[in-house]
């Protein structure tokens, strides 16, 4: 899909190209669109994605009462509360599919996972608003990203194991959300001195990086050694 970008959203978007290549290598995501990710695996994934939405709704929620305009306010919110909500909703509901029902489930939070989420919370409380914005913004425009390409792979293979988590990511609302807070990103770099804007570049790599690591992690079942 093609983004609206404008002149910052542009720049971070090219300066993470050679990463994102990497994560759409990654084996959790390859396996994913052909269908082929182990069961235990999955579960895995998607143990660790419900520490983290926590924690990211979290985020999301002050980053909302740092927004300088009501339009942002209230989707930052929004973002924190139903969207969410309902991403965990879709993840209890796979997890009663009988091919996951009985996997194991990580107690807590991985390491690489707690960290994603202590970077984020860290950034949207003590850093300026348009560094936030720049730290959370990965999270909407990486997985629509990623999902248009597992959406195109997964949609040509009868009985997709994962279907419901795939289709979730093409959705038009998340579509539409993204867009959105492109849109917020590319107007608070307007607002920002050079700086704030090299601050927001560099946050914006690191949970570029974090996403990365997120799915490597899981896939290989990572967890505290003690």
């Amino acid at each position: 899909m093609s983004w609206q970008m404008g002149e910052f959203s542009t720049a971070a978007w090219s300066a993470t190209e050679r990463l994102r290549g990497d994560i759409d290598a990654l084996p959790l995501l390859t396996e994913l669109a052909d269908g082929t990710l182990e069961p235990h695996r999955f579960s895995e994934y998607l143990a660790q994605d419900d520490f983290y939405l926590r924690g990211y709704g979290r985020a999301l929620a002050t980053l909302a009462g740092r927004a300088p305009t009501a339009e942002a306010t209230a989707f930052w919110a929004l973002g924190a509360g139903e969207s969410v909500a309902a991403e965990v909703e879709l993840h209890a509901t796979l997890m009663a599919d009988p091919r996951l029902a009985g996997q194991p489930r990580a107690a807590k939070a991985s390491p690489t996972t707690r960290a994603y989420v202590s970077f984020l919370q860290a950034s949207v409380a003590f850093e300026p608003y348009p560094v936030g914005v720049a730290a959370v913004l990965p999270c909407y425009w990486v997985y629509a990203d990623v999902g248009e390409r597992l959406a195109a792979t997964a949609s040509r293979l009868a009985g997709h194991p994962y279907s419901a988590w795939v289709a979730a990511y093409v959705d038009p609302a998340v579509r539409e959300a993204t867009a959105t807070a492109i849109r917020l990103l590319d107007e608070a770099a307007a607002q920002a001195d050079a700086p704030t804007r090299a601050a927001m570049l560099e946050a914006f790599e690191a949970a570029t990086w974090y996403e990365h690591e997120f799915w490597a992690r899981s896939y290989e079942l990572e967890a505290w050694p003690f």
